[in-house]
């Protein structure tokens, strides 16, 4: 599904701000705060039986603590985003349709990015 399939991923460290462009034509934005609030890992979701939610875009409405940094981000096969962050923490792998359905900018929590952003 084009929905689902990135075509530019952009690390904005001093924004402290992922951008993804999708096939599309969406650009979602997404806070380091946010993500990181979001992490879909086991331990940070509370256990396998809390697995499988989505994700809260009412997270990033929360400031980015200015020590959270995402040291590193890989692709993790062609479906997800392994992210690698400041705190040590490094088991989320957020796959392309969480972070698309769970975007703030569809759900209105923050405004579309402008070419003046980037």
């Amino acid at each position: 599904m084009m929905r689902y399939k990135p075509t530019d991923i952009t690390v904005l460290s001093g924004e402290k701000e992922l951008r993804i462009s999708w096939k599309d034509g969406h650009t979602s934005r997404y806070p380091f705060g946010g993500l990181r609030k979001n992490c879909p890992c086991v331990f940070c979701q509370g256990g396998h039986g809390e697995m499988g939610k989505p994700m809260d875009p009412a997270q990033f409405l929360i400031d980015t603590p200015e020590r959270l940094k995402l040291n590193n981000l890989k692709p993790s096969g062609n479906y997800a985003l392994h992210m690698f962050w400041s705190d040590g923490h490094s088991t989320g792998i957020y796959r392309y349709e969480y972070l698309r359905d769970g975007c703030p900018v569809d759900a209105g929590i923050l405004a579309p990015a402008t070419d003046a952003d980037s």
